[in-house]
């Protein structure tokens, strides 16, 4: 026995090797494509032109495509931390709603409330009017350096959210790219976005050392004093070099003393946010694509959780060849570096890498790009979160997640023909299993339906953990499987409720013993599309009854509505008896209805199963409480009368 157990797990850690060694790491290489494209130049540029002008954003042409750059050096623009603009205020404030579709999860969207005001001013202003005109069925490229980032960031999420509507202009395709821009709203946003799979419209540009992209992970309200005096001062410095670009840059040196105690500062508030501390007090986090660039290179991290590690370890980790104070308006020179380079510079070496997987061998090239040396303190941490990143990816999840259910459908099948055998039968399915009819054979049957219940929950905790991709509910094959597995499954989960649970606590199945896992799929069947052909079939009428029973929580309605039969017997009070009879004669109308319109399975109808009892139960109740008890109300209840 133990041997086989050994055999059985050198065996997976081999199949664990060889799936290592066919997973590529792929960071760095689309790092580079996205350096070596004249997107962030040509970007650049129209930040710069913004930064310079004085409106809130320009609009360039060039062949199919605007870009559309944001200002960061406008008057309302912040050159302090104080007055509120960093404060986080729900997406819809003001009562409209232009980002509609980002809320409807039940906690609000929150986001910067001083970039929300400048794109909403922005937004109502003619030129921006015209510019949703001109970008019609053309490739837009929203941009902007620092605040303006934050800003471009809202406009290309008002432009995705507009799409939803049919009589909307909408652009051919849209990009978002920024340039050392703060964090923009909280992880309801985030979700919001994976959930709406926009992330991959959003690149954020960071460089390794800059401090407006990690500040907003600190409480900037609870700054102590000195480094508020720091962080203002270098805020004043930075507008004035971008507004006014002819002139040198003005040099603003802090101390070492200062430039440790920032650095110390932010760097414990990233790392916080990226060990997910509920002390953390900070409700910003990244979202869509970020961009690490250093000198040697850009690393795209699309995981919002890795992408705050490596925004802390990049920052902690390597020598900066650009001075503290001007790494937040050195992304000009860095673009054309990256590009220049990327063909030039010499590689790691990588033998030792190579020999052992394409993955370890690709972490390292992401390391560098980085910026992280390998003898750098934070390197193994970081190789582990480039690691943990690839372990991270939804898809590859959702697809082991196929293989997964592929392996319990025997479990489904084998009740399935055990359905067909009950269907037979005078009990029908639901009561077959419930008496335990044959013990052996309905042994297995539970055996398969628990081991189907600890699929669908091992499901639910990945999606709780981020591991599925965010439109996972939506996605018909899933939700088509969840349907099929509730309506098979749920009628034995009540059963074995009521053969158990049921004598000893005398409370019923849907208020005390229903699993969360069926109440998340209703949710997901109710919330599909409402054009879907799944749904459309389902008003068609039928013409022979359904293969499973279309209301997975009938039999528990039905032990009910007999309990209830066997309270009207005993009870007395003549207002609690018609509301008894209420009760009864509403099952009563549902369940002729479901049969009516052939919506249930054929073993509802068998001549012993639970519902013909009930039947049966219910015409000796109305004939004999119809001659004890002559009173108007009871009798509506009794004969079904108006």
């Amino acid at each position: 026995m133990i041997a086989a157990e050994a055999e059985r797990e050198g065996r997976m850690d081999g199949l664990k090797v060889e799936e290592e060694h066919r997973i590529f790491e792929t960071s760095h290489v689309i790092g580079a494509l996205l350096a070596s494209s004249p997107l962030l130049t040509q970007a650049w540029g129209r930040c710069v032109q913004a930064n310079a002008g004085n409106s809130s954003f320009v609009l360039q042409r060039c062949d199919d495509a605007v870009y559309v750059a944001f200002s960061s050096t406008s008057s309302s623009t912040p050159t302090a931390l104080g007055g509120g603009f960093f404060d986080a205020v729900p997406i819809s404030s003001g009562g409209h709603e232009l980002f509609a579709p980002l809320e409807g999860a039940g906690q609000p969207v929150l986001v910067q409330a001083g970039a929300l005001h400048l794109f909403l001013t922005s937004y109502r202003s003619p030129d921006f009017q015209m510019l949703i005109t001109e970008t019609r069925n053309k490739s837009v490229i929203f941009t902007g350096h620092s605040v303006g980032g934050s800003i471009a960031s809202l406009a290309a999420l008002n432009f995705l959210c507009s799409f939803s509507r049919p009589d909307a202009p909408s652009p051919a395709s849209l990009l978002c790219i920024t340039f050392g821009s703060p964090l923009l709203g909280d992880e309801t946003l985030s979700r919001a976005i994976l959930r709406e799979r926009w992330g991959g419209r959003f690149c954020h540009v960071v460089s390794q050392h800059d401090i407006m992209p990690r500040l907003l992970f600190c409480p900037v309200n609870a700054l102590p004093p000195q480094l508020a005096m720091s962080i203002c001062s270098l805020m004043q410095s930075w507008r004035i070099s971008m507004r006014y670009p002819q002139f040198p840059r003005r040099a603003l040196q802090l101390t070492d003393d200062q430039k440790a105690e920032l650095r110390g500062y932010i760097s414990m508030h990233i790392d916080a946010a990226a060990s997910e501390q509920t002390q953390h007090i900070s409700p910003y986090r990244p979202f869509g694509n970020y961009a690490l660039c250093s000198a040697e290179g850009a690393v795209c991290i699309d995981d919002p959780l890795v992408a705050a590690k490596m925004l802390h370890l990049t920052f902690t980790t390597g020598s900066a060849r650009i001075s503290f104070e001007e790494q937040h308006i050195y992304y000009g020179d860095l673009v054309v570096e990256l590009s220049q380079n990327l063909q030039s510079k010499g590689r790691l070496h990588l033998e030792e890498d190579a020999a052992k997987s394409n993955h370890s061998a690709g972490v390292s090239l992401a390391l560098e790009a980085s910026g992280i040396g390998i003898q750098d303190m934070g390197a193994m941490e970081a190789r582990e979160w480039l690691e943990t990143s690839m372990c991270r990816r939804p898809k590859l999840h959702c697809a082991s997640l196929a293989i997964k259910l592929a392996k319990v459908t025997p479990c489904r099948a084998q009740i399935e023909w055990y359905k067909a055998l009950c269907d037979d039968d005078d009990t029908g399915y639901y009561d077959s299993f419930k008496l335990r009819k044959a013990p052996k054979k309905d042994a297995r049957v539970n055996m398969n339906r628990i081991r189907l219940g600890q699929f669908w929950d091992e499901l639910l905790d990945m999606i709780q953990n981020n591991k599925l991709p965010p439109d996972f509910h939506k996605r018909s094959k899933w939700v088509n499987a969840t349907q099929f597995y509730k309506l098979l499954v749920e009628p034995l989960d009540i059963a074995e409720y009521y053969r158990c649970q049921w004598p000893r606590t005398r409370r019923h199945y849907l208020t005390h013993g229903r699993e969360r896992r069926y109440e998340v799929f209703d949710r997901w069947w109710n919330d599909r599309d409402k054009e879907a052909p799944e749904k459309a079939a389902a008003h068609r009428k039928r013409s022979k009854f359904a293969g499973l029973t279309q209301d997975s929580c009938f039999w528990a309605k039905v032990e009910e509505a007999r309990d209830s039969v066997k309270n009207a017997w005993a009870e007395k009070n003549p207002t609690k008896l018609v509301k008894l009879w209420e009760n009864l004669h509403g099952f009563e109308s549902y369940a002729n209805g479901l049969i009516r319109r052939k919506e249930v399975s054929v073993d509802v109808l068998a001549p012993r199963s639970s519902y013909s009892l009930w039947v049966e139960e219910l015409k000796d109740l109305k004939s004999k409480q119809a001659c004890r008890l002559p009173s108007s109300s009871v009798l509506i209840g009794v004969t079904g009368g108006t």
